[in-house]
């Protein structure tokens, strides 16, 4: 075993893309590569630990800004390392880590569509209220949790107090889809742009993993196009709790309309419509809770939300709330406030499953199927040697190895390294890549 201290001697970022197929949501469809960061954090010990977080050109100058900064910290010192991520990374009005821009989408209570200015975090620009500097921060202290197990011998689940929980049920996530990307020929998963094409991409999903709750990606199509599709699902799946997401296309009264009309059909409603003050007057007229990833998506915008009841749900991810441990500082808070909790995704690799299996089994009261994008990734395209994680009736088993439990596959990183140089895509923009095709396409919303 490691002896203390470990202290970070070396910093190692590096971009990758990975092949996504034309996804189709509110603010536009997937380009034909989506983008994430490795970030590699090696100590004078000889240990070294992973993270893994967004692609995008604007990130990826925060992340190298930010790696210059922690050469001989000690990888148990969490709290230095954040503090050293904040004083070059956390910019913004009032210091709560936006670009003015974002600020001003989130205090009108309406995110913009993706754009040159609000691109650069990796998620189209339909969260926008999170902190820079808890984006930045979460891979580093992924990493540095991955060391500490190495360290000690012990999965980073026992780091976060211990799982309670052997395995994590992941939700079905449905997406309406082109064929195949403009100019190319239809993939192998087809088109998925009516309730009937729907419910066949959730049976090949459900057949494949074995998932027990399903969720749609909507916002795509007018909302009693949507709702034919949740009921299809319905139908065919009468005991998968079910979920739709319209990333705030909706305006209030769509929104009470969709969920009346689905009363003891959805689980929970997410997002319906944007802003604090919006959800909680859905909330307040619908049957079912309301989750959210996009109103509330740092600590200082829970107490609003639970003054006004405007979610019942939060669905964290430990990308934009600062990693894992502060990610645990969120679920004690929903628990002190009897919210429900769950898991949000972005299209992500191993090394992001990994620490997400771990959070979810050391949450007590995490009481949802978390999202995943992985049914969407090619097999072929990650970079972590393969086997350490496996989908199981929905299910991922918890590494119980030290650390995060999986391994940095070298040729695989440089292949996608390479694909990434390659591919031509430095920033995520759903938007543009919609309106190459569509011209007169306008996500602002309430589209409906």
């Amino acid at each position: 075993m490691a002896e203390y201290p470990h202290r970070i001697q070396d910093v190692r970022v590096t971009p990758v893309a990975f092949r996504d197929p034309p996804l189709l949501n509110t603010v536009g469809v997937h380009e034909p590569f989506a983008l994430r960061a490795i970030v590699e954090v090696v100590t004078d010990s000889g240990l070294s630990g992973l993270g893994e977080t967004y692609g995008d050109a604007a990130h990826l100058a925060r992340l190298h800004k930010a790696a210059l900064q922690l050469t001989g910290v000690d990888v148990w010192h969490t709290q230095e390392v954040a503090r050293r991520v904040a004083a070059v990374a956390d910019t913004g009005a009032g210091g709560h880590g936006m670009s003015e821009l974002a600020s001003e989408s989130f205090n009108a209570g309406r995110p913009r569509a993706a754009s040159p200015s609000l691109r650069g975090d990796g998620m189209s620009g339909m969260v926008t209220g999170s902190r820079t500097a808890d984006r930045v921060l979460s891979p580093f202290e992924v990493a540095c949790l991955d060391i500490q197990g190495k360290a000690i011998g012990r999965p980073v689940s026992d780091l976060l107090g211990g799982a309670v929980r052997d395995r994590v049920d992941y939700s079905a996530y449905l997406f309406y889809k082109w064929a195949g990307h403009p100019g190319a020929e239809p993939d192998e998963w087809g088109a998925a742009l009516d309730p009937d094409q729907l419910v066949a991409q959730a049976r090949r999903i459900v057949d494949e993993y074995g998932f027990t709750a399903i969720k749609l990606k909507g916002g795509v199509f007018p909302p009693e196009q949507e709702v034919a599709a949740i009921l299809a699902l319905r139908e065919e799946f009468p005991d998968h709790p079910l979920r739709i997401d319209p990333n705030g296309a909706w305006s209030v009264a769509t929104s009470v309309r969709v969920g009346e009309e689905l009363d003891g059909v959805i689980e929970y409603l997410e997002d319906p419509t944007t802003g604090i003050a919006g959800m909680a007057r859905v909330a307040r007229a619908v049957p079912m809770p309301l989750a959210t990833n996009m109103c509330v998506v740092a600590f200082d915008q829970v107490r609003t939300a639970v003054e006004e009841d405007a979610v019942q749900v939060v669905l964290s991810d430990h990308h934009f709330w600062g990693g894992l441990n502060r990610s645990r500082v969120l679920a004690s808070v929903c628990d002190t406030f009897g919210l429900g909790l769950s898991m949000h995704s972005n299209s992500h690799l191993g090394i992001s499953l990994a620490a997400m299996t771990h959070l979810a089994a050391a949450t007590p009261n995490l009481g949802y199927a978390c999202d995943t994008h992985w049914p969407w990734k090619h097999a072929a395209d990650d970079v972590v040697v393969p086997g350490a994680l496996a989908f199981v009736r929905g299910a991922v088993a918890v590494p119980t190895g030290p650390g995060l439990g999986v391994a940095l596959d070298r040729d695989a990183l440089a292949r996608l390294h390479e694909q990434y140089l390659s591919c031509g895509i430095t920033e995520r923009d759903d938007t543009g890549y919609y309106r190459r095709h569509a011209t007169d396409f306008d996500p602002t919303p309430p589209r409906w």
